[in-house]
């Protein structure tokens, strides 16, 4: 495996960790909707291209309440892994889950970035996985925080990316049309391009697609 491979459906995973009420309540790294929107970026972009996703809580009953439905609606059939370790990795359930996946390149966001991302993070890097964090869907109680947890990440090894460079990787290419409007409808209600998705199309036709015009009818 090279961190120089484009991240596809068929070469990595994702794991979403902590996006559950009392952890949102402490960030203060960024705009709470802006991680709100990008941690569904990445699901619906797990979920449109079929990567295996491991979502899992910390303490979900007795304090910090359930994982937010809007991604867990996009995956009905999964277990939930609820831990009362900070670090997932202690956890033998999200170690299974992680392994089962039989994927090297794991894509991570979680809250905080600090702990619940940089504690695994460390320990799948020691296991000889590839890491990419997905910063702008991660958050802390701090910019410092949120920013010196990255930097550790990175000295370790891990890749920084974000939620929409996560999206348009596993895309490639606009023309890849099964695809194609599961990106567009993402992109709309998650990303301010979404605008001008939506002007594409009301002023060119709903035939307007960056994969280029519809290939014409041969002519008898």
């Amino acid at each position: 495996m090279s961190k120089q491979e484009m991240l596809t459906p068929q070469n990595s995973a994702i794991a979403l960790i902590d996006f559950q009420p009392a952890m949102f309540q402490g960030v203060q790294s960024h705009d709470r909707l802006v991680t709100f929107h990008n941690v569904q970026v990445l699901a619906k972009a797990a979920k449109l291209f079929g990567v295996p996703t491991v979502i899992s809580t910390v303490a979900s009953q007795s304090f910090s309440g359930p994982f937010m439905p809007e991604v867990t609606s996009l995956f009905p059939e999964h277990e939930i892994i609820d831990r009362t370790s900070i670090n997932s990795w202690l956890n033998s359930d999200f170690r299974k889950a992680v392994q089962g996946t039989a994927r090297k390149k794991i894509v991570i966001a979680g809250l905080w970035t600090e702990a619940c991302v940089l504690f695994p993070s460390l320990d799948l890097l020691r296991e000889g996985f590839e890491v990419y964090v997905a910063a702008d869907a991660c958050g802390d109680v701090s910019p410092e925080a949120h920013n010196r947890a990255m930097d550790r990440l990175v000295q370790a090894g891990a890749v920084p990316i974000t939620a929409l460079q996560y999206l348009f990787e596993l895309q490639q290419d606009w023309a890849r049309g099964a695809t194609y409007d599961g990106v567009m409808d993402i992109l709309k209600v998650h990303s301010p391009y979404g605008i001008q998705v939506r002007f594409s199309k009301w002023a060119l036709g709903e035939h307007a697609s960056e994969g280029g015009p519809p290939p014409t009818a041969k002519r008898a």
